[in-house]
């Protein structure tokens, strides 16, 4: 009986010491919720779709950026994939009638260039490309964008039916990275690490001894070095024709090309495409003899992304380990 006459007055208690126990159980939650959907929605409203490891992919797009060996296409959709070049990435324009395409280097996947990708999904999400196929006229209209000579819509124009809808992916694509579309030269996007000048001999694209050590010593500093390419610009003095003079500067871009990959083992998709000026860009008075000899040469940088090597390390800091 006396138990039964406390009852109401325990399970009251027990009531308002639950109550009382539920903010503090409910305020400890409330970050970790927090925290969680803050993640969700910032994964959300990531811009790169994730390709699943494993699974073989095709589509067409534009390319907007290029890293190193990777680079960003957009398809039509407006949807964002990351693209993995590899030594065995075949690269090649689309083959006609009994004929097969023409092979191009890894260097001349431009910002604005419409491809064709076929691969597979890695780990990372990222599609690793076996064939890159792409038009010659759109491979033409690419490089006129990327050396500023003159706007890509007149080519477009010339585009019809189902590749209108493409073109106009692109034209966003373009606006969208107008600040950084110029020449890495600009360095909009890029620093410049290490800036070597090597000369040649009057109407010779044959490296010099010095010139040769000159390209040992930068490609010493590439080695452990991230996110890192090298731009190759090749010169000539005034004497001779304008289209020998281009010639000839495109041949000493190519050698010292060539040396670097050769000798030093450095991956062709690590050039930015070599460019030839022939003798539009004197550093020095081409009416003397020891100013011409300054103008024969090519300019080689190693420039590296702003983006990718925020730690601000030098290669000349980091151990020396095998290049990606």
């Amino acid at each position: 009986m006396s138990f039964n006459k406390f009852r109401p007055f325990t399970v009251g208690c027990i009531l308002a010491v639950a109550l009382s126990g539920a903010p503090l159980v409910l305020g400890q939650m409330t970050p970790t919720q927090t925290s969680t959907a803050t993640t969700a929605t910032r994964e959300r409203n990531t811009n790169i779709r994730s390709v699943p490891s494993g699974s073989k992919m095709k589509f067409r797009g534009v390319v907007i950026s290029r890293e190193g060996d990777t680079f960003t296409i957009r398809d039509r959709s407006r949807a964002d994939y990351q693209v993995l070049i590899t030594d065995n990435t075949s690269i090649k324009t689309h083959g006609g009638f009994l004929r097969s395409g023409k092979k191009y280097p890894v260097t001349d996947i431009l910002r604005g260039l419409i491809v064709e990708v076929e691969g597979k999904g890695d780990n990372a999400g990222t599609l690793v490309a076996e064939k890159i196929r792409f038009n010659e006229s759109d491979m033409r209209a690419a490089i006129t964008s990327d050396t500023r000579v003159s706007p890509v819509e007149a080519n477009q124009e010339r585009m019809a039916g189902q590749m209108d809808e493409l073109y106009a992916v692109a034209a966003e694509a373009r606006a969208e990275v107008k600040a950084v579309n110029e020449r890495v030269s600009a360095l909009d996007d890029y620093d410049v690490q290490e800036h070597v000048s090597v000369t040649f001999r009057t109407n010779s694209a044959v490296l010099s001894p010095e010139a040769k050590t000159q390209l040992d010593e930068l490609a010493v500093k590439t080695q452990g070095a991230r996110a890192f390419m090298i731009e190759v610009a090749g010169h000539t003095d005034a004497t001779g024709s304008e289209a020998k003079n281009l010639r000839l500067s495109r041949q000493r871009a190519d050698a010292v090309v060539q040396y670097l990959a050769v000798q030093h083992k450095i991956p062709l998709r690590r050039f930015v495409t070599p460019m030839g000026y022939g003798k539009t860009d004197a550093v020095a008075d081409n009416t003397t003899s020891t100013g011409r000899q300054q103008n024969r040469r090519v300019e080689v940088k190693m420039i590296i992304n702003r983006g990718l090597n925020q730690s601000g390390t030098t290669p000349a800091s980091s151990s020396a380990t095998p290049r990606p």
